[in-house]
This record gives C-alpha cells, sequence and structure tokens, in this order.
C-alpha cells in the first residue's frame, strides 16, 4: 500500500494543501496494481506521479490550469467506456486506473502522429534537441515520421521571427499546446500572448510584436520554460552548443534581494543560458527580465581583468580606459590608467594607506562594503577596516536605502528585518503596500502579490504617489503627496483606533508605552490628514477598516518608506500599525522592509555599518568590544564610524583622506552628485575594487579587478533572511580575484595575517562569533539555505520573527508626529521630484546596461510628468526637458503620464547622462542618516537646442 500525504495540487493549481491526519478522509485507488491513497480532489496524473508512475504529457504544465488538448496522457480506468485524460480527471474511491494498456499506447501513438504531422521535424538543428518533449516521445514511441500529412513546416509556413533582443520565435516548431498562453496569464498575470487563426494558420500571437516601448510582455521568459519543444528559444544561446554539452550549475541572482535561484549553463568558459528550477526556493520557476537575460554582463568585454595605477602623464592630460554603456568616457582626473602586477598594486595600496595612517591616525581611512558583495566577503571586508586599519568607518549602500528600516524596527520590534517569508504573502488576507514599486524593483515577489489577490482573494492596498502596476489589482489606492506618509498612517491608526478595531488583547500582553502613542495618534482625524496628504478621508476610513478587519494583514514597504529625513519615523510608524492591530509574530503578517540590492540584508547582517559588529552587536558595548579583540588578536576602536555620506562630506575639511570602496559607485548612487565629485577630487588617495571601471573608479588611484558573482563562492542573505548558496560557475577573467583574497592579500602587506583558504573557513568564523548565524555552516545551507536567527546546528532557521514575544521583549510603540519633507516646491521650484527603480534596469546600471537586449529596451533616462503640468510647461511627450533643483541641472526626455501625481515629476538613477541625484537633496534623517532621495523641489522647462545635443553626445 503507497500512502499519499504529499501536498499535491488540485486542477493544476499547487496549493499548499495541509496533509490529512484522518487517513479515512484520503481516497484510495488503484494505479498499474498500486494502491494509493490521496486526497480527494487530486487528478489521476498527480496519483500516478506521486505512486512513482509516470505519464507522457505535453500540454500539461504543473503550475498551470490543464487543457487536456495534447491527449497523450489519455489511461484507461475501470468501468469508463472512452480513455480518461489524467491531467485533469479526479480520482474517486475504488477507482482502477491503467496507464500502459494496449489501448493506451496506440491511442498515444496515434495523437503524437498527428501532432508530427504539421511540425517542423529539423531536430538535427534544433536547439531544443536533447531536452525537446516531443522528441523524447517520439523516440520513445519509434516515430520517425508522420504517416498524416500537413502542412510543409519545412519550408517556413511562418518566417522564424528574431527582432526580440531576448527571444526568437519558430512557429514551425509550435505544437499549440497552450502553456505559453497559460503561464503568461496565470502565472505572470500579463496575458501577452494568445492565439490566432485558426487551423493549419493557427498559431501563438504575441505582445512581442510591437514596439519594444508599448508591449505588456515584460521579457520574463517564462514562456520560453513551459515550451516543450523549440517553438521558443533564448536569442542568446543560438548556435552555442548543444543541450547535453552545457555544465549546469545552481547560485543565487545578483540583482535585487529577492534571492532567486539561477540555473546557469555554460560551455567553454561563457555563460549560454539561464533558467530557474521549478521548484526554486523563492522563484518557483519564475524570474524577472534581468535574472533571465541580464547576467551577461559577465561576459562583457570592458570587464576588469588587470590591476589599474593611475600615473601622471608628460601632458597632463586625462587617460583612462573608457567604458560602455552607462560608463565612462575616460579619466575624472589627470594622469592615466596603467596595467600594473598584483605585487605592484597591492603594495602601492599598502605603503599609501600605512602612510596615511601614521601621519594622521586611522579615523582618516574610510570603507566603503558592498551589498554586491557576499556575506564572507563584507565580513572580511569589515574586518579589514577595525582589525587592520583600525577604524570603525565601515558603511555600504544600505545607508542610502534602508538604514532607517535597521533603526526604526530594531527600536520598536528589537530587529531591524523583515519579519515574515515571502511565501506567507499568498496566504495574507490583506496586504498593504506602501513605498514600493514591487511588480519594478521586486518583481518576483511583485508576482506573490498578485497571486494573493487574483488566486487567494485577498485583498491589495496600495499607498503611493504614483500609479504603479499594483494599482491595477488593488482594491484600493491612496495617492498621497510625497513625504506625508506619517500623517497618512496615523491618521489610518486613528479611524482604528475610534472604531475599537484595535487588538486588544495583543496590546495589553505584548506592547508597551501605547497610551503615549494614542495620546499623539487620535489628534490625526480623517479631517486633518486629507489637508496634509491629499488622500480623501472616506479612503484613509476604508483602509483602516480593510486593514483592521482582515485576519492576517501583511505590510510591504520599501525605499519609498525609508528615503526621506523622516525616513525613521515613517518606519516606526508602519511598527505602530501592524502592532495596534496584532498583526506581527505569526504568518501571513509583519512589517516587511523589501531590500533593493541581493545582499544589503547580508551586508548589516555581517557588520558593514559604522556601529556594529556582525550581528548587529554594538561596537561601544565594551563586552562586546572585549569578545571581537579576543576573537580577532587586534585592539579596535569603541568610537562607532562615519557613515558613507559622511564620509564623502569629510573629504572636505581633512576629516577623510583616504577611502577603499568594493563594488560600490556612490558616484551615481548618493545624491548631490556635483557635491560628491567635489569630494571625491579631493581625497588623497582612493582605492576602488570592482568589476567595471565605474564612474567612481574614475577618480581612482588604483583599481583593483575583482570576480563577478558567478566567479566565486559564498553566501547571499535575502530580504526574508535567508542564507543561500552562491557557487563558482566560471573563472574569474584575466587576473580578476575574488574580493576576501585580494583582502586577505593587502591585509598580510599590513601585517595582519588574513589567509583564508575558503569561504566555508569564513562562515565558520562568521558563525562562532555572529549569533543569529550562529548554526549555519556551507554544508547545512545546501539546497533551500536557512533563515535567521538560526543559532545553533539543531535550529531549523525561523521562517517568521516575534512568535510570542518580540526580539527586545515587549513591542514598543513610538509616538510619532508628522514633519514636512526638508524641501518642498516653492515659487522659484514649484514641482516636486521623486525618484525610483524600472523593471529593466538596476542600481546605477554598472551592471544592466552592458546588457544590450536591457539597453534596446530602455536606453534612455526620462522624466515623467503629469499632462496637467506638461501643458502649462509646453511639453510633449518625446521632448527634451532640463530639470533644475537647487544642486544642478539634468536634461531627460520627457514622459507624459497619469502615472504621476500634478505637481511631480519622477526620474530615474540608472542613467549617468540623465543622473537624478544630481538633483537629489542630501539632507540626512537624523537617526539614520539616510539622505532624502524621494523628496525635492525641481522646476522644468524645454530644453534648448544645445542641451539637446549635450545629452546626445551623453548617450552615445
Amino acid at each position: 500500500m503507497r500512502y499519499v500525504l504529499l501536498n499535491l495540487p488540485i486542477r493544476g493549481n499547487r496549493s499548499q494543501l495541509e496533509g490529512y491526519r484522518d487517513m479515512r478522509e484520503l481516497v484510495k485507488l488503484t494505479i498499474d496494481g498500486q494502491e494509493v491513497r490521496v486526497q480527494p480532489g487530486v487528478t489521476i496524473y498527480w496519483a500516478a506521479k506521486a505512486a512513482g508512475i509516470e505519464i507522457p504529457h505535453l500540454c500539461y504544465g504543473e503550475d498551470i490550469h490543464p487543457l487536456s488538448s495534447c491527449r497523450l496522457c489519455v489511461v484507461e480506468v475501470e468501468g469508463m467506456k472512452n480513455l480518461a485524460a489524467s491531467c485533469t480527471y479526479p480520482v474517486s474511491a475504488g477507482m482502477v486506473v491503467r496507464t500502459t494498456t494496449e489501448r493506451v499506447q496506440k491511442a498515444r501513438r496515434l495523437n503524437l502522429e498527428l501532432i508530427l504531422s504539421d511540425h517542423d521535424v529539423s531536430c538535427i538543428t534544433c536547439e531544443k534537441s536533447g531536452s525537446c518533449s516531443l522528441e523524447k516521445y517520439a523516440y520513445e514511441f519509434g516515430i520517425s515520421e508522420s504517416i498524416f500529412t500537413g502542412p510543409d513546416r519545412a519550408k517556413n509556413v511562418f518566417p522564424i521571427k528574431e527582432e526580440n533582443p531576448f527571444i526568437v520565435r519558430d512557429y514551425n516548431k509550435c505544437i499549440l499546446c497552450g502553456r505559453c498562453v497559460l503561464a503568461c496569464s496565470e502565472l505572470q498575470f500579463d496575458s501577452a500572448i494568445d492565439y490566432a487563426d485558426r487551423g493549419f494558420k493557427a498559431h501563438i500571437s504575441t505582445a512581442f510584436d510591437r514596439p519594444l516601448q508599448d508591449t505588456p510582455c515584460e521579457f520574463c521568459g517564462r514562456c520560453i520554460s513551459v515550451c516543450p519543444v523549440g517553438a521558443l528559444t533564448e536569442k542568446e544561446r543560438v548556435k552555442k552548443g548543444r543541450e547535453w554539452e552545457f555544465e549546469v550549475t545552481s547560485t543565487i541572482c545578483p540583482y535585487c534581494g529577492c534571492g532567486c535561484t539561477l540555473e546557469m549553463h555554460t560551455k567553454d568558459g561563457k555563460l549560454i543560458k539561464v533558467t530557474t528550477p521549478a521548484k526554486g526556493t523563492v522563484s518557483k520557476g519564475n524570474l524577472c527580465v534581468k535574472g533571465k537575460f541580464g547576467i551577461y554582463y559577465i561576459n562583457h568585454p570592458e570587464r576588469l581583468t588587470t590591476p589599474l595605477i593611475r600615473k601622471a602623464t608628460k601632458s597632463g592630460a586625462s587617460g583612462g580606459k573608457p567604458a560602455a554603456k552607462g560608463g565612462t568616457s575616460g579619466a575624472a582626473k589627470g594622469g592615466e590608467f596603467v596595467e600594473a602586477s598584483w605585487d605592484e598594486a597591492l603594495d602601492l595600496v599598502a605603503k599609501r594607506l600605512r602612510e596615511i595612517k601614521d601621519k594622521h591616525g586611522p579615523g582618516v581611512i574610510g570603507g566603503l562594503s558592498s551589498a554586491k558583495c557576499t556575506n564572507e566577503e563584507n565580513y572580511v571586508f569589515q574586518k579589514f577596516m577595525r582589525a587592520v586599519i583600525g577604524t570603525n568607518n565601515v558603511d555600504h549602500c544600505a545607508r542610502l536605502c534602508h538604514s532607517s528600516t535597521v533603526a526604526g524596527l530594531a527600536k520598536a520590534f528589537g530587529s531591524g528585518a523583515m519579519t515574515n517569508s515571502i511565501t506567507e504573502l499568498r496566504f495574507a488576507d490583506c496586504i498593504f503596500v506602501t513605498g514600493s514599486n514591487t511588480t519594478e524593483a521586486h518583481p518576483i515577489i511583485g508576482l506573490e502579490i498578485k497571486a494573493a489577490v487574483k488566486k487567494n482573494g485577498a485583498t491589495l492596498i496600495v499607498a503611493d504617489p504614483r500609479e504603479i502596476d499594483l494599482v491595477g489589482v488593488a482594491a484600493l489606492h491612496l495617492r498621497q503627496r510625497s513625504g506625508t506618509d506619517v500623517a497618512l498612517f496615523n491618521g489610518m491608526m486613528q479611524v482604528i483606533l475610534s472604531e475599537g478595531l484595535e487588538d486588544k488583547d495583543f496590546i495589553e500582553k505584548r506592547t508597551e508605552d501605547f497610551e503615549k502613542f494614542k495620546a499623539v495618534v487620535m489628534q490625526y482625524t480623517p479631517e486633518k490628514v486629507e489637508k496634509i496628504t491629499g488622500v480623501p478621508k472616506e479612503k484613509i476610513i476604508q483602509a483602516a477598516r480593510l486593514y483592521a478587519r482582515a485576519g492576517s494583514a501583511s505590510i510591504i514597504y520599501s525605499m519609498g518608506i525609508t528615503q526621506h529625513t523622516t525616513g525613521t519615523d515613517n518606519v516606526l510608524s508602519l511598527a505602530n500599525l501592524a502592532m495596534v492591530t496584532g498583526n506581527v509574530g505569526k504568518k501571513s503578517t509583519g512589517v516587511n522592509p523589501l531590500r533593493g540590492q541581493n545582499n544589503v540584508q547580508g551586508a548589516c547582517d555581517l557588520g558593514a555599518l559604522p556601529n556594529v559588529y556582525p550581528g548587529y552587536q554594538q561596537v561601544a558595548n565594551p563586552q562586546v568590544k572585549e569578545k571581537f579583540e579576543k576573537a580577532w588578536q587586534a585592539s579596535l576602536s569603541p568610537v562607532p564610524g562615519l557613515t558613507v555620506v559622511e564620509m564623502l562630506h569629510g573629504t572636505e575639511d581633512g576629516k577623510i583622506r583616504a577611502m577603499y570602496t568594493m563594488g560600490e559607485n556612490p558616484f551615481l548612487s548618493d545624491p548631490n552628485i556635483n557635491r560628491v565629485k567635489k569630494d571625491l577630487e579631493a581625497l588623497e588617495f582612493l582605492v576602488v575594487q570592482d568589476i567595471f571601471l565605474s564612474d567612481t573608479a574614475q577618480y581612482a588611484d588604483v583599481v583593483l579587478p575583482a570576480a563577478s558573482f558567478a566567479e566565486k563562492d559564498g553566501t547571499f542573505t535575502n530580504t526574508e533572511r535567508r542564507v543561500q548558496l552562491l557557487r563558482k560557475v566560471l573563472d574569474p577573467p584575466g587576473k580578476a580575484k575574488a574580493d576576501w583574497q585580494i583582502l586577505g592579500e593587502l591585509a598580510a602587506r599590513l601585517g595582519y595575517p588574513m589567509s583564508y583558504t575558503s569561504t566555508a573557513e569564513i562562515m565558520e568564523e562568521i558563525a562562532g562569533l555572529t549569533p543569529i548565524y550562529g548554526g549555519m555552516s556551507l554544508n547545512r545551507l545546501q539546497g533551500f539555505g536557512l533563515q535567521w536567527p538560526c543559532p545553533d546546528r539543531e535550529h531549523p532557521g525561523t521562517p517568521y520573527l516575534h512568535k510570542g514575544m518580540f526580539s527586545r521583549g515587549r513591542g514598543l510603540f513610538n509616538p510619532v508626529e508628522y514633519i514636512p519633507p526638508a524641501e518642498e516646491p516653492d515659487a522659484e521650484y514649484p514641482l516636486l521630484l521623486t525618484t525610483g527603480r524600472i523593471l529593466y534596469h538596476f542600481h546605477t546600471g554598472t551592471m544592466s546596461r552592458r546588457v544590450d537586449g536591457l539597453h534596446a529596451i530602455r536606453p534612455d533616462g526620462f522624466v515623467e510628468i503629469h499632462p496637467d503640468d506638461a501643458a502649462v510647461l509646453k511639453l510633449s511627450d518625446g521632448d527634451m526637458a532640463q530639470i533644475t533643483s537647487r544642486r544642478g541641472t539634468v536634461t531627460a526626455k520627457t514622459v507624459v503620464t497619469e502615472r504621476s501625481r500634478p505637481g511631480t515629476v519622477f526620474m530615474t538613477f540608472h542613467y549617468r547622462e540623465a543622473a537624478a541625484n544630481i538633483l537629489t537633496n542630501d539632507a540626512l534623517d537624523p537617526v539614520a542618516k539616510i539622505p532624502e532621495f524621494k523628496v525635492c523641489a525641481v522646476k522644468v522647462k524645454k530644453a534648448s537646442a544645445g542641451k539637446k545635443k549635450e545629452a546626445v553626445k551623453a548617450r552615445t
């Protein structure tokens, strides 16, 4: 007897079903002589699969609604006159099924003959040969040609379409199984693919046929992954080899904080294509366009391959190695880069750092670690700065995105991380998304939110000044003025308390300082909040009721909340909202910040911050300091260091004289770029360790070539605190080395041996000093990884935080008053600028803008402006506009759209030729020291002819 108590899907939907404890509730049937028990509603196909019996199929995909169109999965059911399609036919008690009778095999062979009758059988040249399901079944049934006749597909009835930057379509090989249509609509929720025509002319019609800028297709590649034949192929892999020639290595995506699993297919030391497993921990068979097609930058010819030293030229002219799209045209300061050996470069770095330290003390040296690098490398970097250099001046890009999250959630809950897991979102009753353009910045999490709404009936509330994609599936859109978030959240909580919707039991047993908080919140009536935010009071009341009355409510936010001078206040307000309704410490609830880069969470966890050692252990705590001094055999400073913005500004008065940056590009990522430029020029010595010659590297004295994510081992920690294995796929180009190896060699030259032999050895040291990582090792991370806290080797990891008790004991309510942004529109600068990301590019564009396909879809920087404002300014769609703030001016193409509020313009910071951070305000949150990227005052006008020419020149 085979007892099957698995989470089997019903009707093709991989639902998370609870196992049946009462065996009497299971359905008993017999399949090919085996007795099997399964949950009611399971199809014959899945019952057979659970029993280890494979049934042939072409149209059926495990995550999509079954069609029963190919008829290969037919089986005999005792007592039935006709054969049953096993992918749709449900089991019943006492059913007897036979899957390989002569009648079944004859029907399958006939169906295969029909499919092959109008299929191009040029398997010799087909890219899918070796992994084609039709080829596999034809081989198993011994079919070399069909007995039926159809149109001669060898003569290309349908022309092969290759104009798409990512996908080649050959409809002559299409078997009209419908998998791509269903995957696009049911898994991606795009519906960019459908059927067209009838009979032998029937084919798949796609949004690819529209201009790239207008298509609803997001180029996720899901259609390729479900296609059972060679009708859809990755353009990059064409004529690069056969499927069986590729070496496949599993690793983790280097873009956003989702932490998707990538299967890297390589041959002869080159990346050929990228896939993701159907059961990937986070991705579950899905990838975004960057994860699927945006990894080819690792093959780019402009990768740094040897150390570079800046040397003066006789003429004094600028020189340097030029960069490609998104890079720079040459060195930014005098002299030119000259190739050097590793010994020459590292000897020079050690000599100059030692000289500056001896003359001015360690406090004048600053270090920028990286959210692009591994946990092990961030650990080694902060150890290098603290134990070797002797300063806590270490920071990274979390200062520019989520330092207010760390500060706010740590104060309220005791832990500054995402409280719950990504997969829990699908089962939340209500999801409140604010300050997060999730589908563009974190696409796979965006799919989970859409699935929650469309498949499980969740209520979605979106609070965002822009009409982001999620508004299309939301029950309610709160369109607040940028920078008024505290007022909005206080208004919702005032309604909750006024109507008695709070969780009184949770508040009494698990929180403190509720009365202080209540006294402030009750002042924010819906009428008052409407005047501040611009959101109608009726919507504020509706949002409060929807959130508070839900059985489980989850808050999602990102940099739209944190990148303000009041970012910490915004986070504290969201923590208050979760606690007042009891939506913390249980599944599908919590306060969930989405990390912007692949290892922002890990870089914070491992101490790449100026005030904490790994595991958020305070540098000012004497006991903690003593612990690390003993472990590292070094004298450590108890004085917290400077943040990234403070370090750069510190160059202006000599507080900082030298900097070491690893994988960071502050020239484009920091606010007020004109000031950043002067700060970089003021440095006595700058070392940049990176994979490309970035804009920041143009100011360096020494450039060190690093290995990319695909060329080293280690771990990344994603936004849900999941630590996952990064595996080496390729060798680094030229003389490039892993960051941890470079740091180790440099430390030895400075008299402090850090001779690690592997990342496993580094992780062992991390686990010994970092309680939240205490139970982790590279061996334990095989498979799905582990979510911290994981304090010991027996601990299974923690899917959600604060169960039963907050990390700090009781949750702390914090009364927060609304404070306006540091800079608001006025008569001289009448418009408000806010910034963000788009789907097709990432961060400062160093990686994504070196991928031809991504560049083809979104080649130019732009400014979004509301039609009302465009009419006043006499700007039309496509015009070049000049945007000016108190800090500088940029020129960008105009996009006239109602996505932005009247009076608000929007830009991204991906494009160096239209760099939004020339305009942004470097005013800081006083607690988290995070800049106010999301609000500043600007004026806009049509660009002059000269400015248009300058913009064109910059792009090329």
